[in-house]
């Protein structure tokens, strides 16, 4: 059983950042040559899709919520004041 729902939105985020992180580490382990500007567009890009998946998640779920009851429930009653 899941403890909590699935976020596509925060799995894309997350690797692309991840996938950033890759990149300045073999940059700093000598195995390859970055520029500093690659990394920018690849984050921003992440970023936005994840965005994306987010909202058309967002979207999904709404429309296969079940939906609200008619009948509402009683306002608790208030304790009486005192004078």
């Amino acid at each position: 059983m899941l403890r909590h729902e699935f976020q596509p939105g925060r799995l894309v985020a997350g690797t692309f950042l991840a996938l950033a992180g890759v990149i300045y580490a073999g940059d700093a382990g000598d195995a390859w040559e970055t520029p500093w500007f690659v990394v920018i567009p690849l984050v921003m890009g992440g970023l936005f899709l994840a965005a994306t998946v987010a909202a058309v998640t967002r979207g999904i779920r709404r429309r296969r919520r079940p939906p609200h009851s008619t009948t509402t429930t009683p306002p608790d009653p208030q304790p009486d004041a005192p004078h």
